[in-house]
């Protein structure tokens, strides 16, 4: 049995972007796409501001779920000018994620849903043992 997860501030994306924030499938929970897209409907231009708000969000979906990325399991990111951003993105993220890490691919594309957007990352994540 599946249940839909989302923070307060992203409960509204199954109606208007008709898409589900987390699905929680029991041991294990897969996240949308997370950017840097605030919810008051944009999207800071500046790249370090921009990478640390997907990693806010992120956290805050991850919170909503009961949990941290310390239960990220696997995470895709998709960059948009990855060889220009990749240092400042690495620098970032590893002020976020610590050993051990959880399996990573990182993709370039060419664009994103949304204008401005440079880097969207997607995450599943599992649940530790009961506590």
């Amino acid at each position: 049995m599946k249940r839909i997860v989302a923070a307060p501030e992203f409960a509204h994306y199954p109606d208007d972007w008709h898409l589900s924030p987390i699905v929680d499938a029991g041991e294990f929970l897969f996240f949308s796409g997370q950017t840097g897209f605030h919810p008051g409907g944009f999207v800071d231009p500046d790249p370090e501001r921009q990478f640390r708000d997907v990693s806010g969000f992120l956290q805050s979906n991850l919170k909503a779920a009961g949990l941290t990325l310390a239960d990220v399991v696997e995470m895709t990111s998709y960059h948009i000018d990855m060889r220009r951003h990749m240092p400042l993105f690495l620098k970032i993220k590893d002020e976020y994620i610590f050993a051990p890490y959880p399996a990573w691919t990182a993709i370039g594309v060419s664009a994103l849903m949304t204008e401005g957007t440079l880097l969207e990352i997607r995450v599943v994540a599992q649940r530790g043992p009961a506590k």
